[in-house]
């Protein structure tokens, strides 16, 4: 038998690949990381976007709340996240509702204006009560998958049935009465999730908890110097434990060989290894195998970059450096979500359109040139919700910029002036705009649909009839062969910018070899 060229090999060179070669090769493991692409990182790098622009953007991702302390503790991990003075902003008519942080009187002053004081300590009892779960599910995230039953049992049973066992929709219309406050709880259900709030099958209540239980707050923050760090961290945290990545590596096939597993590459070369770790979509790790995948996952979501000379005056007169401070909800109040919904599932590009902007360089100019930073420029992220890969599929260029006039008609809508009087020009004299559907991020990142979360979401534990036989099981990255491990964004609890599927893919690996 032909010796192992590595311990492990992983296939993709994405953040959770770095975390899970890091632990491994602190261990004493020989990790060989195999990625397509010329740089690691995968969603998470950050690079220039526009030619002759000095300014370092992450084309995907944006800010970061799942990544737990403990894994940047572990790992040493040089990262500096910082939190953003306001938590976001919606506009309502010439109005807008602003939340601080922390909360203070502007934002019961607004409160009071749009949608009442009944409603502000309805939001401010919901977000303790969420603190709470926070505070018991977060720490067991890079633990073994708990028992549902212990969870359960540790949390108020009326808001367990609510969260878990009910559509989400129910428990805003019961907690609220204003159909602007129920669409921004809303909107963290719907990010890159092709649902709606009354779904029966409950994607929408997965997709929430995540999003607001990170490190126990739920808080998302600011990487300084943009997601390209925290890519670079763990990089360097990788090779400093040994691990060898390898790039321009593209694998196309992974087999059985007796008690081996076997990677196959572009290039004709093998590596055999005692485990494989999948740092793909599940679908795709199908293809390797030679299997033909399921129904493929479809993401729905547009992104949009964007670099901006100034920031535009808002409607509402609110300040630009507070209303884009944080997450600047647009037409997304729960009628507008629900209508965009039904747009949706009728084939239709929505319009208006529910999206969220973010301003990364109000709380870390540093992704900006000194020059550009002290004129006064800036970058903006758009996210528009409810744009599933299938309508782009007729006539993906056409589809594109019509989910992007739509998408910055939302944003249009919010502003006292022009946007395109505010927007950069590229060295070519085009407007600094990058466009992209579920179909641009499925053709630059291998991810099928262009799902940034691989695939249905899953609840962060283990129900009565989940397996746990092994320590691939417990963990939640199994697949049906127990030297094959999933350790990206389809494993369970591996979605978002959060290192998780990296690390509970290494402490599986760990337990597997030690019991061979």
């Amino acid at each position: 038998m032909a010796a192992a060229d590595a311990d492990v090999v992983i296939v993709g060179g994405g953040h959770n690949a770095g975390v899970a070669a890091a632990y491994l090769g602190r261990a004493g493991l020989r990790v060989i990381i195999c990625e397509a692409r010329d740089r690691f990182g995968g969603a998470v790098a950050s690079e220039p976007v526009f030619p002759g622009i000095d300014a370092t953007l992450s084309r995907f991702s944006y800010l970061v709340s799942l990544l737990p302390e403990r894994i940047m503790r572990d790992l040493d991990l040089r990262i500096e996240l910082r939190s953003r003075p306001v938590a976001s902003y919606t506009p309502v008519g010439d109005d807008g509702i602003l939340v601080e942080r922390p909360e203070g009187a502007e934002t019961a002053a607004s409160f009071g204006r749009l949608a009442g004081a009944g409603d502000y300590r309805a939001w401010s009892a919901f977000h303790d009560q969420l603190a709470e779960v926070a505070a018991i599910i977060a720490p067991t995230l890079t633990e073994p998958l708990p028992a549902e039953a212990d969870l359960r049992r540790r949390i108020d049973p009326a808001l367990w049935q609510s969260l878990v066992h009910r559509p989400l929709g129910e428990l805003l219309e019961d907690r609220f009465a204003d159909e602007v406050i129920r669409g921004i709880v809303a909107t963290d259900a719907l990010i890159g999730i092709d649902t709606r709030l009354d779904d029966p099958r409950l994607l929408q209540n997965r997709c929430f908890l995540y999003h607001v239980i990170g490190n126990g707050t739920g808080e998302w923050r600011v990487p300084v110097g943009g997601m390209g760090t925290v890519a670079a961290a763990i990089e360097q945290a990788a090779r400093s434990a040994g691990a060898e990545l390898r790039l321009g590596a593209r694998v196309t096939a992974v087999r059985g060989d007796d008690g081996m597993r076997e990677v196959e590459l572009a290039d004709g070369n093998r590596l055999r290894a005692g485990l494989v770790l999948a740092n793909c979509a599940p679908p795709v790790l199908d293809r390797l195998r030679g299997r033909t995948p399921d129904d493929a996952p479809e993401g729905t979501q547009l992104k949009i970059n964007m670099v901006l000379r100034r920031l535009p005056r808002l409607r509402s007169g609110l300040a630009p450096e507070r209303g884009f401070a944080g997450t600047l909800h647009l037409h997304q109040s729960y009628p507008e979500l629900a209508r965009a919904a039904e747009a949706a599932a009728a084939g239709r590009i929505p319009d208006p359109l529910p999206c969220e902007v973010y301003c990364h360089t109000l709380t870390d100019p540093s992704i900006l040139a000194p020059d550009l930073a002290a004129a006064g420029w800036h970058t903006l992220t758009l996210f528009g919700l409810h744009t599933p890969a299938r309508l782009f599929r007729a006539d993906p260029a056409r589809l594109r910029d019509q989910a992007r006039d739509a998408a910055l008609r939302s944003l249009q809508d919010a502003l006292a002036e022009p946007l395109a009087d505010c927007l950069a020009t590229d060295a070519n004299g085009r407007p600094c705009i990058e466009v992209m559907s579920p179909l641009d991020v499925e053709a630059e990142l291998a991810m099928p649909g262009g799902h940034i979360f691989h695939g249905d979401l899953s609840w962060p534990w283990r129900t009565a009839t989940t397996p746990a036989r092994t320590p691939a099981e417990r963990w939640g990255v199994a697949t049906d062969d127990p030297r094959i491990l999933l350790c990206g964004s389809g494993a369970v609890r591996g979605g978002a910018v959060s290192g998780l599927g990296g690390h509970n893919a290494a402490q599986a690996a760990l337990e597997t070899l030690a019991d061979a």
